[in-house]
């Protein structure tokens, strides 16, 4: 093991076991996400400025226990994300929360399954965290690679654009949204002519671009994310391929990206998304709050991450216990009302049901204020834009 990982382990260690000096009978939250990486800006110190507003309206208790929040960065590797939490909770943290990238993420989760803990998926992305890789207790909520190809891909087939190439990152995140992307655009009456590869964290997007370009087909879709999306997104623009006549298709795409590109570039882009700040009064109001605490515009994954830690401890409340099988089980039971969720369902498996957007990019033209990025296209209720259960192949529920 390099001593790198070593010290980083060591110090997550040590941020734990102060707390625990003070605290033996505190619940605690353990947030494992990407604090570095090309997901930091979607994720990160934002994901931890949310889960503790949802702390805060609980009145930092929860059935007189106090709420501890702990964090560390995985680095987006599943052997540090895996050890990160294996450490935890042996020395007695209750829940983990986030995961960044999808790899780090089912790493978390094959711990958590062993050791019978509760994990909010709330970073990663695979729809594979309630399929063949589910755990009782997991739960994934805000969004899923089915849900964004469902809402994004479909729309763009059936807006015309029936021939596809994918510009995917190679890892297991990648591998998902392609795959359930294909499926939509295939689905429709679309063809899929090809995809190629590049890395997490690519510097250089140009030869990956080109084989796309010559791919001929009408339509390069991005299964990639946060930076390494923005960057393809810049490079095509400078190489003149969306003037040539292919369109991008932004398959996973936040609202920090677009406001990084800003609206000259991205205006015309469709995109689902589980949460928007300006969709209603009450996603107004706490996204002021988020904006206090953290100093930017709140993510999707940021606003799930609020979402999954105050109904987590609303069960606890409901449940008078930190039991995590009977946790989950009342989380299950009840319906997710907040900010932006009402009466929205947890399926057995682990899927939270909420409701989805397909939005459009406004042109500069078009935005009033500051942060007036989207317009709403659509809604997708939860049942509509999430996978079937039967369909998911998860191992410890019966197909329906």
């Amino acid at each position: 093991m390099k001593s790198g990982f070593r010290g980083l382990i060591a110090a997550a260690a040590l941020v734990l076991a102060a707390g625990s000096a003070h605290a033996a009978d505190a619940l605690k939250i353990g947030v494992l996400t990407d604090m570095s990486g090309p997901y930091a800006d979607v994720v990160g110190t934002g994901t931890v400025a949310a889960v503790k507003l949802a702390v805060e309206d609980m009145g930092g208790k929860v059935r007189g226990m106090p709420i501890e929040v702990v964090s560390a960065d995985t680095q987006n590797k599943p052997d540090v994300a895996s050890a990160l939490a294996r450490q935890w909770l042996d020395q007695g943290v209750d829940v983990l929360l986030g995961g960044s990238s999808s790899a780090a993420g089912l790493a978390i989760q094959a711990v958590a399954k062993e050791k019978k803990h509760i994990f909010l998926i709330t970073d990663s992305a695979s729809s594979d965290f309630t399929g063949k890789q589910c755990s009782p207790y997991g739960i994934h909520f805000g969004y899923d690679t089915y849900a964004l190809s469902n809402g994004t891909a479909k729309a763009i087939v059936k807006q015309g654009g029936k021939t596809w190439y994918f510009l995917t990152v190679d890892y297991a995140f990648g591998y998902a949204l392609e795959r359930d992307a294909s499926r939509f655009v295939e689905a429709a009456g679309g063809k899929v002519l090809g995809s190629v590869r590049h890395p997490l964290g690519a510097s250089d997007f140009s030869s990956y671009l080109l084989q796309a370009q010559a791919s001929k087909a009408q339509v390069i879709g991005l299964a990639n994310a946060s930076t390494d999306e923005v960057n393809a997104i810049k490079a095509a623009n400078e190489f003149g391929i969306t003037a040539g006549g292919q369109r991008l298709a932004a398959l996973l795409i936040f609202i920090t990206d677009v406001e990084s590109l800003g609206l000259k570039t991205a205006h015309g882009l469709d995109l689902t998304t589980s949460f928007y700040w300006d969709l209603n009064d009450k996603t107004r109001a706490w996204t002021k709050r988020f904006v206090k605490a953290h100093g930017k515009i709140p993510t999707m994954t940021q606003a799930a991450a609020y979402s999954a830690v105050l109904h987590y401890l609303q069960a606890v409340k409901a449940s008078g216990t930190k039991d995590p099988t009977k946790v989950a089980a009342t989380m299950k039971a009840t319906p997710i009302n907040d900010m932006y969720n009402t009466n929205v369902k947890i399926r057995p498996d682990g899927r939270v049901l909420n409701t989805m957007y397909l939005m459009e990019v406004k042109s500069p033209a078009e935005s009033k204020y500051p942060h007036d990025d989207y317009k709403v296209l659509a809604k997708l209720p939860g049942d509509q834009a999430f996978r079937p259960m039967s369909e998911g192949g998860c191992p410890f529920v019966e197909k329906k």
